[in-house]
């Protein structure tokens, strides 16, 4: 299917590992064994949730650093799920455009999340982004 459907994964993946507090190699494993993904897709889920997981902290920090009025531990599951995903590629896939990575991040969001999250989502990784091209 492409990576729009790898993306989507990852995310809800992360999300499960996130509402588990299980970030474990055996969690991605059983993801895995769990939903049919073509070669190319798992080859992206696996990269994204190994270097996600390896880089949280610096991950999260971004995130943080670009939250105004909110803590971390406020935002929605599915909302920091996407935002990690995004912040990923933006930092460690130079094969992803930054348009290409805040547009399909918009687009899960408005697929998985409230309403109105797309427009935060946007917020912060504007946000995010501004901070990389000082």
């Amino acid at each position: 299917m492409g990576r729009k459907q790898a993306r989507e994964g990852a995310m809800k993946l992360l999300f499960q590992m996130e509402s588990t507090n299980d970030f474990s190699e055996k969690a991605l494993e059983i993801y895995l064994d769990n939903f049919e993904y073509d070669a190319n897709e798992t080859k992206y889920i696996i990269d994204a949730i190994r270097n996600i997981r390896n880089n949280l902290v610096e991950i999260d920090d971004n995130i943080i650093d670009n939250l105004e009025g909110w803590s971390i531990h406020r935002l929605a599951k599915v909302d920091l799920s996407v935002l990690r995903l995004a912040i990923y590629e933006i930092l460690y896939r130079s094969d992803i455009p930054i348009e290409v990575s805040i547009n399909e991040a918009i687009e899960i969001a408005k697929r998985y999340s409230a309403e109105e999250s797309f427009k935060f989502i946007n917020g912060v990784l504007g946000g995010f982004v501004r901070t990389l091209e000082k």
